[in-house]
């Protein structure tokens, strides 16, 4: 545990936002961030806006939403402009606040209508305005808004119809991560797949492989649970563009993958459920790095050989689904291999 009493750099902070919620106290470590901003006690002086949002994000997660709130009001006032990409972050996360509290919408939605242009700007941005949207169940206005920022970039672009023509960047851009979203509020709002929702699979497609080839690794069948998706990018996030950015992604490129399989005569398949701590006992034991491709190879052999790390797959169409949402295969996974 990171001892918040003390100076705090920008690592102390980034730990803190991977360990607060599992400490005994976490509004305690909300506070002490506070404190620490107040008392001057930030290595660096431009992290308390980012400091007070943990704050926010932790009250919020404990339900004090009036603590929350503050927080992220003196969140806010201590970036130097609003155009910071991080107030952003926090004004996202000040309006979902918002809607939490109830009777506040019109304040909560004025601040994301607000936020609206930075979706075909910040790759940020479509995410966070997402979560406050989806808190307060308006999906249906969060698909609006991204289907219109998808357009507007594909407009831009003449001849951008195609997903080879748009092509993912070496580095993920805004279009890519506008329609990752647009591709799960779709699925949450279980509308059909559409043109956009093709290009989305596609271009995910096309980073995975540009990831893989430039790591020397082939595609492996670890599948990480939710909590330990979240863990595992949380303290491993160069691996994103070999997993997913997010968990929809993940489970969308497994099934994707042993699709082909499958219709390259495979039989047999199964997934291999990983966890963080696995990983981490198998790098130990070979003394490298839980990032590395040949650790990972490793430990989805370790996997291969224990029964019960093993699911198969595919199940029946009206069977619980591999990934364990406890849905039907139909109406989770076996959508995703669409693309």
């Amino acid at each position: 545990m990171v001892p918040t009493k003390d100076m705090l750099t920008s690592d102390h902070l980034a730990e803190l936002r991977r360990s607060a919620l599992g400490t005994a106290d976490p509004l305690g470590v909300a506070a002490e961030l506070a404190d620490a901003v107040r008392e001057g006690r930030l290595a660096e002086p431009g992290d308390a806006g980012d400091a007070l949002s943990l704050a926010a994000e932790i009250a919020e997660t404990r339900a004090r939403l009036d603590a929350a709130l503050d927080y992220a009001d003196r969140a806010l006032a201590a970036y130097p402009s609003v155009d910071d990409a991080r107030a952003g972050s926090a004004r996202a996360l000040r309006a979902r606040i918002l809607f939490r509290v109830g009777g506040r919408d019109d304040e909560a939605l004025a601040e994301l209508t607000a936020l609206r242009p930075l979706l075909t700007e910040q790759p940020d941005a479509p995410a966070h305005v997402t979560a406050a949207l989806g808190a307060a169940g308006r999906h249906a206005v969060a698909q609006e808004w991204l289907s219109e920022a998808v357009d507007t970039l594909l407009e831009a672009r003449a001849t951008a119809a195609d997903a080879a023509e748009v092509g993912p960047p070496e580095a993920p851009g805004v279009l890519y991560f506008l329609l990752q979203q647009r591709h799960r509020v779709r699925r949450e709002l279980n509308l059909p797949h559409d043109r956009h929702d093709d290009l989305a699979d596609r271009l995910d497609t096309q980073l995975t492989r540009r990831a893989q080839e430039q790591q020397g690794e082939e595609p492996d069948l670890l599948f990480w649970p939710r909590a330990e998706f979240d863990r595992l990018l949380a303290e491993q996030a160069a691996l994103a563009p070999i997993y997913g950015p997010d968990w929809d992604a993940h489970r969308a490129r497994l099934e994707r993958h042993l699709v082909g399989l499958a219709g390259a005569g495979q039989t047999g398949l199964h997934v291999l459920t990983a966890t963080v701590d696995g990983l981490r006992g198998s790098a130990g034991r070979q003394d490298s790095d839980p990032g590395d491709p040949q650790t990972r190879r490793r430990y989805a052999a370790e996997l291969a050989t224990r029964p019960n790390a093993q699911v198969a797959w595919p199940p029946e169409r009206n069977g619980a689904c591999w990934c364990g949402s406890g849905l039907k295969y139909k109406k989770c996974c076996l959508p995703r291999s669409r693309g």
